[in-house]
C-alpha cells in the first residue's frame, strides 16, 4: 500500500534467529561436554534474544539510513496507546506532523518494549505523502505476538 509499510527484514531476522536456535550441527566429536538442563535452555534463549534484538535494530537502522537527504524529525511524530489486535499482535497508531512547506513522507522506527524497558520488537513504517502543514497517519504492527504490558517509543523518524 502507498500509505504505509511495515514488515520485511525484521520478520526475516526473527525466522533466521528462531531457525538457528532450532537446528544444530556437530563435527562428530561427542567427547566435548555440553550444557544440559534448564540453565542451558535459559542461557541459549537469552543469547538468541540478544542476537535477535541486535539484528532487528541493525536492519531497522539500515533501512532508515537508505533515506537520503532526510531530516531527523523524531519530535514531529507521536504514537498512540498500544493495543492488541485480534491476531495477538500489538499495534499502535502513528501520527506524523509535516512542518515543511511542501508535501513530505516519513520513515518511522517504532520500538516495542516491556515495562522494564526490555526490547521486544521493532518495526519501520512509512507515512507517505503528508501535505505541507498537515499530518499523516499509519499503523505500526509488531512482527509477532507480544505478551504482557507493552510500551512503544519512536526510536527514529526521518522526513524526506
Amino acid at each position: 500500500m502507498a500509505r504505509y509499510r511495515t514488515r520485511w527484514a525484521v520478520a526475516a531476522a526473527l525466522v533466521v534467529a528462531v531457525g538457528a536456535g532450532l537446528t544444530g550441527c556437530t563435527d562428530g566429536n561427542d567427547s566435548e561436554p555440553r550444557p544440559t538442563g534448564a540453565a542451558s535452555a535459559v542461557e541459549s534463549a537469552a543469547s538468541r534474544a540478544s542476537d535477535l534484538w541486535a539484528s532487528a535494530t541493525a536492519e531497522a537502522e539500515r533501512r532508515i539510513d537508505e533515506v537520503t537527504k532526510g531530516i531527523d524529525v523524531k519530535d514531529d511524530v507521536t504514537l498512540g496507546r498500544p493495543t492488541t489486535a485480534g491476531d495477538g499482535r500489538t499495534t499502535v497508531e502513528i501520527t506524523a506532523r509535516n512542518t515543511a512547506g511542501s508535501q513530505k513522507s516519513f520513515v518511522v522506527q517504532v520500538d516495542f518494549k516491556n515495562r522494564q524497558g526490555d526490547f521486544l520488537d521493532t518495526v519501520v513504517v512509512t507515512v507517505s505523502d503528508v501535505p505541507a502543514g498537515g499530518s499523516g497517519e499509519a499503523t505500526a504492527r509488531s512482527t509477532h505476538r507480544l505478551s504482557g504490558d507493552v510500551e512503544v517509543e519512536v526510536a527514529r523518524a526521518v522526513r524526506y
